[in-house]
């Protein structure tokens, strides 16, 4: 604001001092309405000045509000569990893409270490208040129920009842990709993973490999029994002692650069190591800063998970 307003004085300045000067009528004149002019738009340039910054500061508290929301409904995990390191984060949108309904947590049971990441389709209170419906009933399931093909049965059962008492999912938003993991109880280097319509996690190994975790099969995301129905099968894998699991949200993989191109985490983190689950999440957020130029037009939720060395 200071420097549109110095340089409009500094102009009106100019023009004045020319007005001064020129002996001639018509150079007078036509001087004259030189001034006026600048002296327009000067107002006009603080004005649009004014409201440009008026609305920056409107959208900035919109995101700070929104970013507060989604925070209260997604504290931060441990940043150690059942033997496990642990971080997350969420990165909102620009401040006029409105909240989303990205999900993720973690808790500790009797079955082993269980977490969930997901993304209910749809912005605003409504995607949120669909996400609380599914963490709570998440949280409910895990301690419960013996197998993740038996919790994602109680999510879905969760999203359909949240509809009917609704009016119906089209009212809820009860679309939701998720995708459910397990590492067990019993000391067992093992990962289960159920995907639901989601995007598949990575596995980091120690020695700078990368392993796409993709499901056998596919399925449709939860609040879709309706549409269609089938079996829930879980696929397991080896979890060496070292390696870190990323879960993320399409915020991230639908990230684009000014091309278009969007960004590819696999490409990005093949070959490197990252001594734990906060330096490999603070790297991707940084990168995909770079990669949108601050602009991402979507949430995203990180949640990332390693195995220590040594068992």
């Amino acid at each position: 604001m200071a420097s549109t307003a110095l340089t409009a004085v500094a102009a009106m300045a100019g023009e004045v001092w020319g007005v001064t000067y020129r002996s001639t009528a018509p150079n007078y004149h036509e001087s004259v309405t030189e001034l006026a002019t600048v002296f327009v738009v000067a107002l006009l340039a603080l004005g649009i000045n004014r409201v440009v910054r008026t609305s920056d500061a409107h959208l900035a508290s919109v995101r700070d509000v929104s970013e507060a929301a989604q925070r209260a409904v997604l504290p931060l995990p441990p940043e150690r569990l059942a033997g496990l390191a642990i971080a997350a984060r969420y990165v909102g949108a620009r401040a006029d893409a409105g909240i989303g309904g990205d999900l993720y947590a973690v808790q500790d049971t009797p079955h082993g270490v269980r977490l969930i990441v997901g993304d209910v389709r749809g912005k605003g209170l409504e995607a949120v208040e669909a996400a609380v419906v599914v963490i709570g009933a998440f949280r409910e399931a895990a301690e419960q129920e013996t197998t993740l093909e038996a919790v994602a049965g109680r999510l879905e059962r969760a999203l359909q009842r949240e509809g009917r008492r609704r009016g119906g999912l089209d009212r809820f938003e009860g679309f939701t990709t998720a995708v459910l993991a397990e590492i067990p109880a019993n000391g067992r280097p093992a990962l289960r993973v159920l995907n639901r319509g989601h995007p598949a996690p990575l596995m980091l190994t120690p020695d700078g490999g990368l392993r796409e975790l993709a499901p056998g099969a596919p399925a449709l995301p939860l609040g879709m029994s309706e549409v269609a129905s089938w079996p829930d099968r879980s696929d397991e894998t080896f979890l060496p002692a070292g390696s870190l699991l990323l879960f993320f949200t399409d915020g991230m993989t639908e990230a684009r650069d000014f091309r278009g191109r969007f960004y590819d985490p696999s490409n990005r983190l093949r070959g490197r190591r990252f001594p734990g689950p906060d330096a490999l999440l603070d790297t991707l957020v940084e990168d995909v800063a770079r990669h949108t130029g601050g602009a991402s037009a979507d949430d995203m939720a990180l949640l990332a998970v390693q195995r220590p060395m040594g068992e």
